[in-house]
């Protein structure tokens, strides 16, 4: 098996600037991936994700296996066939989505749940998840865990134990299924092992020195949810501290905020996914340089200007605000589309100034000026 290859093209710290190269294109990082959780980013089509420049997706295996089923996108040539995305794809292994099902039974060989959809009984467990992700036919898959929301360390600690004694099941089938795929000819995929503890230091820190001795081709960092706080931030240094430099870190689910971005970007992230800025946007609030609006308030009714003059979007090229706050009054589902791209492009190009700033010596000046304008207009 090949491993998946990253460049490090420049470091200052933790921070980096490199490029993962996966078998369907490159993602030049720190890069933000668009949560296509059903295998469609909500609202914008795979075309308008390229043309605002998104570098890849990242779909959910847990909402796949139950509709349309891993099989089916399999007959239909994997998830690059199967919906016309051909850049480079990721899949969550579904942990996270077990943590908001109230029925699902835990045990130490996998999940037991109801499908939401029509109630049916189904079995999640490391090799299901493996299995599941290779038919999909992501580029890099996360090895199935316990993502968990808790500030009760016994509850967190047994989270994290269930992960690491799961991870060794993911990389086991993994390697099978890697090796059928090599005899049958087929692209290769890759696996991240995701790192747990919660918020508790020593947690963390047991977490990441295990996964940092597996064989795996990179990291997803689970189990976060907000960099408000320092002690979020101190969590993500000491994670990257110590899981191997040579490979790419994936913060899971994180970018609800700009800060989030900014923050795992200077400890060392590579790679972030999160639906908040097309959730948000479909509720009216739209990001701007100077902070969140909500394009419903009255002073949009007659702003004959774009959103955000400096965005490149195309709905800020297009459209002024007035038109949008008209389209959202008549809950016209074209101002969702239009809203759903200025927030997903504004999130993939402060990744991209982030990039450039690495690149150039710059990045504590950009946070600075990003960070003053947006939190304290």
């Amino acid at each position: 098996m090949s491993e998946l290859k990253f460049d490090i093209e420049k470091q200052t710290g933790l921070m980096r600037a490199g490029v993962i190269h996966t078998p369907h294109g490159d993602i030049k990082t720190p890069a933000f991936i668009g949560a296509a959780t059903r295998a469609a980013v909500k609202a914008i089509t795979h075309a308008q994700m390229r043309e605002l420049g998104s570098q890849g997706i990242l779909a959910n295996t847990y909402h796949l296996i139950l509709t349309p089923g891993p099989d089916l996108i399999e007959q239909g040539g994997g998830l690059a066939e199967f919906t016309g995305w051909h850049g480079p794809t990721f899949t969550d292994s579904g942990g996270f989505q077990m943590l908001s099902l109230t029925d699902a039974k835990i045990d130490h060989d996998g999940v037991t749940f109801r499908s939401h959809i029509d109630g049916a009984k189904i079995r999640m467990n490391p090799e299901i998840s493996m299995q599941a992700q290779w038919k999909i036919g992501s580029d890099i898959h996360m090895a199935f865990d316990q993502a968990i929301d808790s500030t009760d360390k016994e509850l967190v600690r047994a989270a994290m134990i269930r992960t690491h004694n799961w991870l060794p099941r993911n990389r086991a089938e993994y390697q099978r299924l890697s090796e059928e795929a090599r005899k049958a000819g087929k692209p290769q995929q890759y696996l991240y092992a995701v790192v747990q503890g919660g918020l508790f230091e020593d947690l963390r820190r047991e977490s990441a020195e295990l996964m940092a001795t597996q064989p795996v081709d990179g990291y997803g960092i689970g189990s976060l949810y907000t960099t408000e706080t320092e002690e979020t931030a101190n969590i993500i240094k000491l994670t990257n501290e110590i899981i191997p430099n040579n490979k790419p870190r994936h913060l899971l689910g994180m970018g609800s905020e700009p800060r989030d971005l900014f923050v795992g970007a200077k400890y060392g992230c590579d790679t972030f996914d999160c639906v908040a800025p097309t959730r948000q946007a479909r509720n009216g609030a739209l990001y701007t340089p100077y902070g969140r609006i909500n394009i419903r308030n009255a002073k949009y009714r007659d702003m004959f200007a774009p959103i955000d003059p400096e965005c490149d979007c195309y709905c800020c090229k297009n459209y002024n605000a007035a038109y949008l706050h008209h389209l959202y009054k008549v809950d016209e589902i074209t101002g969702k589309t239009l809203a759903s791209i200025h927030n997903e492009r504004f999130v993939v190009r402060i990744c991209d100034c982030i990039r450039e700033s690495i690149l150039n010596d710059t990045f504590d000046e950009y946070m600075s000026d990003f960070m003053s304008k947006y939190y304290n207009h």
